[in-house]
């Protein structure tokens, strides 16, 4: 577990306030063929805390994202966000409740400007049919007003006001995932899935996006369920960590206490199997 970044120290401020349980994630197995991806995992996510799934390559932390988010359906068990479980729910509808994801491997449209790109995630919220959008008159005119000085306070938020107008695909790789993240964010989701969000980057990259993480869960009370490799980011921005080795729960409770589990312990080092 030596993979580490220099602390990121949080933003100051009021002791942030931890809520009730707003996903709970029971017994949940996954199987693709006779390979089991995920065996009855359960955790839950309690209200504006920063919820961490760490574990070693090939440990299933990529498949319970896309479990919660629907993008896969499990064999077993249920996820229940808000008081509603659902087994059966695919990324849109998913989205429409609240639930916001990014991705491990940046899927943006890269021609367009970082303007356009994170006006994309507010397509959940548009009400006005398309052909008043592209007439731009009446109600979807003021609509559109309203949806682009959102994403705009999103721009000044991630520091890319310079790069507005700038096509995504000619951003360092960096400013493409803050991008991502602003993408994300237009959703207004309540709980937002982080699939390796500083994968690829710099250490000075790495602490600006810890930084905004910080700043997202603390300034706007979101949610954040995050998958990470590099243990200082982990241990230093998390409230609880839930750790997973071959698709099973090995480990769950404060940074603190996921640190001196011998069961974690053994599997990052090697030596579990």
């Amino acid at each position: 577990m030596s993979n580490t970044t220099p602390a990121v120290v949080a933003p100051i401020g009021a002791q942030k306030k931890i809520g009730d349980i707003i996903l709970d994630v029971k017994n949940i197995s996954l199987g693709f063929g006779g390979v089991k991806a995920l065996t009855d995992i359960s955790f839950n996510v309690r209200e504006h805390e920063v919820r961490a799934i760490i574990g070693p390559n090939g440990a299933g932390k990529s498949s319970m994202l896309n479990c919660i988010n629907g993008v896969y359906t499990p064999q077993q068990g249920s996820i229940t966000f808000r008081g509603q479980a659902f087994k059966h729910m695919d990324s849109h509808q998913v989205a429409v409740m609240g639930i916001g994801r990014t991705f491990q491997n940046l899927a943006l449209f890269k021609g367009m400007s970082v303007l356009d790109n994170i006006m994309s995630g507010r397509n959940l919220k548009i009400k006005s049919n398309i052909l008043l959008q592209a007439l731009r008159i009446g109600p979807a005119e003021r609509e559109e007003i309203m949806h682009r000085e959102a994403v705009e306070r999103i721009i000044d938020f991630l520091e890319i006001q310079a790069f507005r107008k700038t096509p995504v695909g000619q951003l360092p790789y960096g400013l493409q995932k803050r991008v991502d993240l602003g993408r994300a964010l237009a959703m207004e989701p309540q709980v937002l899935l982080l699939d390796e969000p500083m994968a690829g980057m710099n250490v000075e990259e790495k602490q600006d996006m810890c930084r905004f993480v910080l700043e997202v869960n603390e300034e706007f009370g979101t949610t954040i369920v995050l998958i990470e490799h590099d243990m200082g980011v982990v241990m230093d921005i998390s409230d609880r960590v839930v750790v997973l080795d071959y698709g099973k729960k090995i480990g769950d409770g404060t940074p603190e206490e996921v640190r001196n589990n011998p069961d974690v312990i053994s599997a990052y080092l090697g030596t579990s199997h």
